[in-house]
């Protein structure tokens, strides 16, 4: 539980994060209830924290140049968590019905990452920037996120003579990243106020509790929920470990989605378990857990941001990211929602893709929570979205980035 301040910068230790990481999202709940424009647009309350968060550890370093580092290790189990517990609650007749609207926003989501790399080659040379600067603010860092802009970054700057490759590409996915928080909960109510659109049939949000009467949950139905998790972990873990034998990288939250997807449908409903309960897919304590996943570590995302290293870059990249936010909501508006069906589903999908054209899976997924928890459950929403942003978009930006370098 250390605290080590060495050169300006004070690191610290993963127990002291995760502690932060649950005071922030607390903050964000309080100035949810606070201000009605926060609940009016549906802006998730781990935003609101993470972002205020964030811009005081900012001025902390403008006032003492004291860099404040996080450990994020116990983030990236939260978010397996969160995957996790998507794929327990995915049912095969979910994926059936969600199997032509899956293929409509694949395509979509494909034709929107060209568009996306166009728009930034484009307001680059703007600037003199070339090529590889349009592709760190294309797909590069938006749509592929801070993890694809960490992969990149180093082969596009050590090829292309950038020595700020790195830079580039992590300002342009923090960025991304803010628009596409605020973003996804705007149009979404736009669209449902009006076109007048209701959910099909009532259900209980994916994520979260219906209510906020918790007291159906014991301390066994949780410890269930966390059991079934793990073993789709250790599932998901070993596919994960075959994938890779085969050449194939995938992050370990997308194995462990597919591990719960796989076990919910093979399972038969009366199989004995040892802990003498059926399966908790569904149940309030799995959707308890992903609640908790989701908002602390998109809180600990947030706050962890250092908006002290974008001052630099601070014009080419609001240029582009200027572009490609209008583009983005031209295509959600224009595109998704009358191909997804111009109904409340359509409207929920368009919340999650105003998370993932800019953002994050974890992005698109708390934007969807957060109308879910206000106008209805889509439960093809949170199976479609995250089957789309959570794989085929690695696979898909692994082809194009080097198609884009090489003849662009």
């Amino acid at each position: 539980m250390d605290l080590v301040l060495n050169d300006n910068t004070l690191t610290i230790s993963p127990f002291f994060t995760i502690t932060i990481g649950i005071l922030v999202l607390f903050i964000g709940r309080r100035l949810n209830s606070g201000i009605a424009a926060l609940r009016e647009f549906s802006i998730p309350e781990p935003v609101t924290g993470g972002l205020l968060c964030s811009v005081l550890l900012a001025l902390i370093y403008a006032l003492t140049s004291v860099e404040i580092e996080f450990s994020l290790g116990s983030r990236d189990v939260l978010l397996v968590y969160f995957f996790t517990t998507i794929g327990i609650n995915a049912s095969l007749s979910d994926l059936l019905k969600g199997g032509k609207p899956l293929l409509i926003l694949l395509a979509i989501t494909i034709g929107y990452m060209v568009l996306q790399n166009l728009t930034g080659i484009g307001v680059a040379g703007l600037f003199d920037l070339g090529t590889p600067v349009g592709l760190l603010g294309g797909s590069v860092s938006l749509i592929g996120g801070h993890g694809t802009a960490i992969a990149w970054a180093p082969s596009i700057g050590e090829q292309f003579g950038i020595s700020n490759a790195m830079e580039i590409g992590i300002a342009s996915a923090t960025f991304g990243l803010i628009l596409a928080s605020l973003m996804g909960g705007p149009i979404a109510k736009y669209l449902i106020k009006k076109h007048h659109l209701k959910p099909a049939k009532h259900e209980q949000p994916n994520v979260g509790l219906a209510t906020d009467d918790e007291s159906s949950i014991n301390a066994f139905d949780f410890l269930d929920a966390i059991f079934a998790i793990h073993m789709c972990i250790i599932a998901g873990f070993l596919l994960n470990e075959g994938v890779e034998q085969l050449g194939l990288q995938l992050p370990l939250f997308v194995t462990c989605l597919f591990a719960g997807i796989l076990i919910t449908n093979v399972m038969p409903n009366g199989f004995p378990r040892i802990t003498g309960t059926q399966w908790p897919a569904r149940k309030p304590a799995l959707a308890l857990i992903a609640d908790l996943s989701l908002g602390t570590f998109l809180a600990m995302s947030l706050m962890s941001m250092q908006l002290w290293t974008l001052v630099d870059l601070a014009g080419p990249i609001f240029a582009i990211l200027t572009a490609q936010f209008l583009v983005a909501i031209a295509i959600n508006l224009q595109v998704v929602f009358p191909a997804m069906g111009k109904n409340y589903d359509a409207a929920v999908v368009c919340a999650g893709f105003g998370g993932i054209s800019l953002g994050s899976t974890p992005t698109a997924m708390a934007n969807m929570s957060a109308v879910s928890h206000k106008y209805g459950n889509s439960q093809l929403a949170f199976i479609v979205v995250p089957l789309v942003c959570a794989f085929f978009i690695d696979l898909a930006n692994a082809l194009m980035i080097p198609y884009f370098l090489n003849h662009f």
